[in-house]
């Protein structure tokens, strides 16, 4: 069964994180392993979040992922350039937040997607805590 491609929230931001496809990435079927695309959902939310927060938010606080699901439409071969990644966030759900995440080929062509589910924790007792409200403009379209 087809998967719909993922669409972002027309509140949301898109943010946009380029992403190199490196030797290593290859797998021997010739294409980005599976295990790569996992990876850069997470640096994607990650580099998300920091780009919108500054050091002293990024001490208190920090993200757990506790779930990712990936949908695989294309590969992506070894010579593939100007790949990105576009993410966005859903709905705060107490602690949680699933993030989006579509992966392009330099054509804007959706290679994969990815849902991951991410925790809100108090850095230093690594314990969930509800998303607050003043932290959700940070995502909001700009």
């Amino acid at each position: 069964m087809a998967r719909p491609v993922l669409e972002p929230r027309e509140d949301r931001e898109v943010f946009v994180v380029p992403l190199d496809v490196r030797p290593d990435h290859i797998d021997a079927n010739g294409h980005v392993n599976n295990v790569v695309y996992v990876g850069w959902l997470q640096d994607a939310g990650t580099a998300h979040w920091n780009a919108r927060f500054d050091e002293e938010t990024r001490t208190k606080w920090s993200w757990v992922a506790v779930r990712h699901e990936v949908d695989y439409f294309r590969p992506l071969p070894p010579d593939a350039v100007d790949v990105k990644a576009r993410t966005w966030v859903g709905e705060p759900q107490g602690p949680r937040f699933n993030r989006y995440v579509r992966i392009e080929d330099a054509e804007g062509r959706v290679c994969a997607q990815g849902v991951s589910e991410w925790v809100l924790v108090d850095a230093v007792r690594m314990r969930p805590h509800r998303i607050p409200a003043d932290m959700l403009p940070a995502f909001a379209r700009r």
